[in-house]
Order: C-alpha cells, then structure tokens, then sequence
C-alpha cells in the first residue's frame, strides 16, 4: 500500500490546490483595491442590498450582519442576506458589488432559478460524498476481488456527487452577477465608471468557483487512476 501513497497522481492534488490559492489571494487583492474606492451614492452594502431587493419586489428576505471576511452569502432556508464585516456597512463600490450579488441569489430564489434549485438538492449528496468517498476508496484499496471494486466505484461515485455540486455552481454564481451588474446600471446606485469597477471584482470572485471546480475535477481524475490500478 505504500505504493499509493508516493506516486505521480499527487502532482493533480498540488496543481489543485495552487490553483485555488491563487484564485483566492487575488479575489482577495481586488477586494482590497476598490474597498479603497467609496461610492458617489453613499450607500451602505446594507442600504444597496434592501434597495435592490425591493426593487425586485421581494420584501421578506432580511439582511443581516455576519463576522469574517468575505463570507457574504445568501441563506435560502431562512431567507437571510448575511454581509460581512467589509460589506455590511462600507460604503465602497466593491462592498456594494459583493452585496449587489449577493440579491442576485435572493433574486434567482425567488424567481425559480432552475440551477440554483439543483445546487441546492445536491448538497446533502455532495456533503456526504466528499467526506465518505476517500474512506470508502481506502477500504477498496486494502481489499480484493469484487468487493473492492465495489467500494472503490461507491467511493468515486460519491465524490462525483461534489464535483457536480461544484460544476453546477458556476452557472448560479455567474447569472448572480450578471444580475448584480445589471441592477446597479440600470438603477443609478454607480456611475459607469463603478459599475466597471464592480465587474473586476465580481470577475475575480468567479475565478474563485472556477478554481475550486478545477481542483475537485482533479482530485476526481486521481481517484478514477487509482482505482483503475486496483481493477487490473
């Protein structure tokens, strides 16, 4: 078995995960940059959150202040905005941009977006397969005939679970910003020249959920190779 544990399929895993550094330090640069930027309307991420809901007409979905860092997101369950410490009462153009997507996702709840539903129906699945699968693989590692087989292709099946998650959340994630974008042009909170601003860094956090679907395709790519060198 230590056989599995020092060979080339690690270099995918490696590849994964500076892909996914990268990504974040720079979504995290470009944050920083136009949080340096204040908007010419004022607002607050807050105030520019129950505007835009409003607008659309959605007056049930309640926005709140949560801790950390660019941990903004949006609670279907409960119907809660949570905006973060950089967001919820800054009010630069890159706070009103994080706070404009995050509507976009209230936005799509309400109004029955399709993939948004899907993402949320594979989160159970996803969850349990991207903690069960190695353990499951391992087991099939340490095993023979079919019995290992079967463990190893559970395994995989349910790490492909989360790979799909991860797949199906670029669509929901980038239409959040699209509508993000286009409320903020359409209703005056930014001029032109922050509304371009807003889309870099909107554009930066979509490398984030490109990068993390990249890495799980190639975790998901060494688990198939090593469980095609137990069924020879």
């Amino acid at each position: 078995m230590f056989y599995y544990y020092y060979d080339w399929t690690y270099i995918l895993v490696v590849i994964g995960a500076v892909i996914c550094i990268a990504a974040s330090a720079r979504v995290k640069n470009v944050f920083a940059r136009y949080s340096r930027i204040q908007s010419h309307s004022g607002l607050t991420g807050r105030e520019a959150a129950e505007q835009i809901l409003h607008r659309n007409g959605i007056y049930d979905v309640q926005v709140i202040h949560i801790g950390g860092n660019l941990t903004d997101h949006y609670n279907p369950g409960n119907k809660t905005l949570g905006l973060s410490d950089t967001v919820y009462n800054s009010t630069s153009v890159a706070a009103i941009g994080v706070a404009a997507h995050e509507c976009g996702h209230a936005v799509q709840h309400a109004r029955g977006y399709v993939p948004l539903a899907i993402r949320g129906s594979l989160v159970p699945v996803a969850n349990i397969g991207s903690m069960a699968a190695w353990p499951l693989i391992l087991i099939g590692l340490f095993m023979n005939g079919q019995t290992a087989i079967f463990f190893i292709n559970l395994g995989i099946l349910l790490f492909s679970a989360a790979v799909l998650f991860q797949i199906v959340t670029l669509p929901v994630e980038f239409n959040a910003s699209g509508r993000a974008v286009k409320v903020l042009e359409s209703s005056g909170m930014l001029y032109p020249d922050e509304v371009d601003s807003v889309k870099k860094v909107l554009g930066a956090a979509a490398l984030t959920y490109v990068a993390s679907a990249a890495s799980m395709i190639l975790q998901l790519l060494r688990l198939v190779i090593i469980g095609g060198r137990k069924r020879k």
